[in-house]
């Protein structure tokens, strides 16, 4: 599943492509991507309108139009988005096709059809439900220390709930756990404030490096960016999966668990459970 990083690379790409373009037609190819309002009134609501902006929420893509109202899109599972020319052959696995004034098209492929598709005029009825975002300039420690405060459970699963931290999924949870040092079944309770401090810091620094190395691209290729090319940032990854591997720091074989549902990274030597 698209990340953090691979929604916000979209998302600034799509930007600089689409903003000031204009929807001339929409056709959708699978009707179940479109989650809200129904398909005919989501291509009609969208057709004429101009692109304002491009920006991210959480792994929401979100499209400023005019009118004004909004286009959100989440990837999901296996969700891509390829700026094409209008004579480009159309991906079997494509599930809508918006085409723009200037002749080029965005296509919308999921080949799991979990994606979905949304025109709102108010988007905070999608997005309300995020908790703050882990970039954001004014997201500091304290902010973080405050959201640990109020919770008790293990802390992978916190981390991935979208309502307690915005963005982050399984890849970079494990990555940014094994930079801060700390087991993904940790109690939240029991962190100290030394260690909050560290796992602010990991989740800056792993969140930026894979924008700057423009995201993750694993085996299966399912990221790719608006031109069909693919993130560089799986040879940085340090734990995810690596299960059986040496350790990079202390050559201990990496383990998996299956942890809240999720298949988990983590190094058993750098990261102790010690406190849990």
């Amino acid at each position: 599943m698209p990340e953090l990083p691979e929604v916000e690379i979209l998302a600034r790409d799509l930007h600089s492509q689409l903003t000031s373009a204009a929807f001339t037609q929409v056709e959708i190819l699978w009707p179940r991507s479109v989650a809200t309002p129904d398909p005919t009134t989501f291509c009609r609501q969208l057709c004429g309108k101009a692109v304002l902006a491009v920006g991210r929420r959480g792994k929401f893509i979100v499209v400023s139009l005019s009118g004004p109202s909004f286009l959100l899109i989440h990837l999901r599972m296996s969700g891509q988005l390829r700026m094409v020319d209008r004579a480009d052959a159309i991906d079997p696995h494509c599930r809508a096709v918006f085409h723009l004034a200037d002749g080029r098209r965005l296509d919308f492929s999921d080949t799991r059809k979990f994606g979905r598709l949304y025109w709102l005029e108010d988007a905070t009825k999608v997005l309300a439900m995020l908790g703050p975002e882990p970039l954001d300039k004014g997201f500091a420690v304290e902010e973080l220390a405050s959201l640990l405060s109020r919770r008790k459970g293990a802390l992978k699963p916190l981390l991935l709930d979208q309502r307690v931290l915005a963005g982050l999924g399984n890849i970079y949870t494990d990555e940014v756990l094994f930079e801060a040092g700390l087991h993904p079944m940790r109690r939240v309770n029991t962190l100290t404030g030394q260690e909050i401090t560290h796992l602010y810091q990991s989740i800056q620094h792993v969140l930026q490096q894979a924008i700057v190395n423009r995201g993750t691209t694993l085996g299966d290729a399912r990221f790719r960016d608006t031109m069909g090319r693919a993130g560089q940032n799986g040879e940085y990854l340090q734990v995810y999966q690596r299960s059986g591997r040496p350790c990079v720091r202390c050559g201990t074989p990496i383990q998996r668990e299956v942890i809240g549902g999720r298949g988990s990274h983590f190094c058993p030597q750098c990261q102790p459970l010690a406190g849990g």
